[in-house]
């Protein structure tokens, strides 16, 4: 997780020149985020983070599907390499297979490359901080996968972040954003939704996480589908 008194730092991984370099341009402009490089496939951003001197970035941004090394499969790399660092997969593609299976690898994010410059900006930030980050479609086809997976028992449910949260911990406005995360809602369109602050959305779902013994806000998502919210 980055220092908030400290410029994010970004890798950019696209085998397109123009979204790499459009990416470039649209994040520099951006106080508070530089970026620190750039790579045309997997296995050129594998090697610049992991080879001396390495690429010191705090989030990578990369397409899913280009040649010589995907993204997926640079995630699942860069897991072993560089377990510390998110990855946030930013593509033309939204099929099942490729959303789940790159946040199955360990993406930080998926979002699709029609994004809005400002969501886009605030999902570094985002992923940065270490929250979990899903574009809308992302986030829909995450939720149907859940609510059509079997319920776990014992020892997955505890494995996959699920066990030990007990009910009736939740506020009235707890359960409410809540259930937005479980919708795939940002903090900011919590915000919108309940009219208030993105800080006050951002600070119940810190509490939330906390009370329930989760990780992150997938896991979140994941108990609010079990809870039938």
């Amino acid at each position: 997780m980055v220092d908030e008194t400290s410029p994010i730092r970004v890798l950019i991984v696209d085998d397109q020149v123009l979204m790499r370099e459009g990416l470039r341009k649209l994040l520099e402009i951006e106080p508070g985020i530089v970026v620190e490089g750039t790579a045309a496939d997997g296995r050129e951003a594998l090697d610049s983070l992991t080879s001396f001197p390495r690429t010191e970035a705090d989030i990578v941004l990369a397409d899913a599907r280009m040649p010589v090394m995907d993204g997926v499969t640079l995630i699942e790399r860069l897991r072993d390499a560089r377990p510390e660092l998110p990855v946030v997969v930013l593509t033309t593609f939204d099929e099942d297979e490729l959303v789940l299976g790159a946040l199955r690898s360990g993406a930080k994010g998926y979002l699709l490359k029609d994004t809005p410059p400002d969501q886009l900006v605030d999902a570094v930030r985002r992923a940065a901080r270490g929250e979990t980050v899903l574009g809308n479609s992302a986030a829909e086809r995450l939720v149907a996968a859940l609510r059509e997976s079997p319920a776990e028992d014992g020892d997955e449910a505890r494995e996959s972040g699920t066990g030990g949260a007990e009910e009736g911990l939740l506020s009235q406005r707890e359960e409410e954003v809540a259930r937005l995360v479980g919708d795939g809602a940002s903090n900011r369109e919590i915000a919108r939704r309940l009219f208030i602050s993105e800080g006050t959305a951002r600070n119940h779902v810190t509490n939330i996480l906390r009370k329930l013994q989760l990780r992150d806000r997938t896991r979140l998502a994941l108990w609010v589908n079990r809870q039938g919210g």
